[in-house]
């Protein structure tokens, strides 16, 4: 049994919750695969998540920029052009991605869902 902490004023039980806060959620894994390849603009982003509305996209950035999974760099141009990029915390993050998306294959095909792979 682990011992309950605090971090950034939220009770946390046990490590996987912790770990939950920076990688859970509908979109933040998706946008961390989508970042696994190199940094990406936000328009790039956008479109390889269709789904996802901007000001949603928006707060999964901010949130993971917050939580250092990944950097936001702005270049001087006119336009200006923004890219995020993973950080090595995030890196270190995809690995157990990828083994939650082979659990989430296997448990589909269980229950009879035809998946493509993912991975």
């Amino acid at each position: 049994m682990m011992n309950e902490f605090t971090y950034d004023n939220r009770l946390y039980y046990h490590p996987i919750e912790f770990a939950m806060a920076h990688i859970g959620g509908t979109w933040k894994i998706p946008i961390l695969l989508c970042l696994r390849n190199g940094p990406m603009r936000y328009g790039d982003l956008k479109t390889a998540i269709p789904r996802i509305s901007h000001k949603m996209l928006i707060t999964q950035l901010r949130e993971l920029e917050e939580k250092k999974m990944l950097t936001r760099h702005t270049f001087q141009e006119k336009p200006p052009r923004v890219e995020y990029q993973l950080t090595a915390l995030a890196q270190g993050a995809l690995p157990v991605v990828d083994q939650l998306a082979e659990y989430g294959i296997s448990l589909m095909k269980q229950v009879g869902i035809d998946c493509p792979t993912v991975l």
